[in-house]
């Protein structure tokens, strides 16, 4: 059996990003078999992912950003600029996703430009791809600024935060209609796009380390704007902030153990 981490960075980044997509498709099998999670539970999920996500983007990729940027410039103003202006590049870049490809979500409705062509299912995928690219840019860029130490943290918190949200896109099209079969497939897919993700950021810093603090800081805020733009409202929509604010804290002190103890 071949040795993982002789792997190089590229194969590592993509396949580390496609196993963690795939943990959405484990999440959300209870919606095949037994009895599907009260909303309040859902929520406390999904606070966990949210905390996994918020753990990631400082200690797993901004501050190896800042790190990187040092060892390149030397301290000083010149690695934080570095950083500062690539989580608002990945801020800015999920942020104009969002606004110029039609998509819906489960609650606040459409967003972006009209879709009047478009199924109501494909826009409920394209809303959750948006949400899934960044997660898998994090895990590539991982992989590719340092091998398994730097990537193997962030693919298995990913992928763990990633079953919550799995099972929570697969109950809300449940909740559309759509059959049992239909919602978990659907679910599935959304996690796919991840290995793209994984691909691309894995790439790109192994093209070039001066682009490697730049990725680590741009995968960073493209996460943080999911944090704040999507789930954290999600989980506070229905009166279950208690639970939400729970379930971010567990995540986020799991996660930076995983980091400490897998890096």
């Amino acid at each position: 059996m071949p040795d993982i981490s002789s792997l190089s960075p590229l194969m590592l980044g993509t396949l580390g990003s496609l196993v963690a997509g795939l943990m959405t498709a484990v999440g959300a099998l209870p919606v095949l078999f037994g009895k599907i999670p009260s909303p309040s539970i859902r929520d406390l999920s999904l606070g966990f992912a949210a905390g996994v996500m918020l753990s990631a983007s400082f200690f797993s990729l901004i501050i190896p950003a800042l790190d990187t940027a040092e060892g390149q410039y030397g301290a000083g103003m010149i690695p934080a600029a570095i950083a500062s202006a690539a989580i608002l590049l990945g801020i800015g870049g999920v942020a104009l996703l969002n606004e110029f490809l039609p998509h819906e979500h489960f609650e606040t409705g459409p967003e972006g430009p009209s879709s009047v062509s478009l199924r109501r299912v494909w826009l409920f995928i394209m809303a959750i791809t948006i949400h899934n690219f960044p997660e898998g840019l994090a895990v590539g860029v991982g992989f590719g600024s340092d091998g398994m130490a730097g990537g193997m943290p962030l693919a298995v918190g990913i992928g763990l935060q990633n079953m919550p949200e799995g099972l929570a896109v697969a109950v809300a099209l449940m909740g559309e209609g759509y059959r049992r079969s239909q919602a978990w497939g659907v679910a599935a897919m959304t996690g796919l796009v991840e290995c793209l993700g994984g691909l691309i950021g894995a790439g790109i810093t192994t093209l070039s380390s001066l682009l490697l603090p730049w990725g680590l800081a741009f995968a960073a805020g493209a996460m943080l704007y999911v944090i704040s733009h999507e789930i954290i409202p999600e989980t506070h929509r229905n009166g279950h902030q208690n639970k939400a604010t729970a379930g971010l804290s567990i995540g986020l002190v799991i996660m930076l153990f995983l980091d400490v103890w897998l890096g």
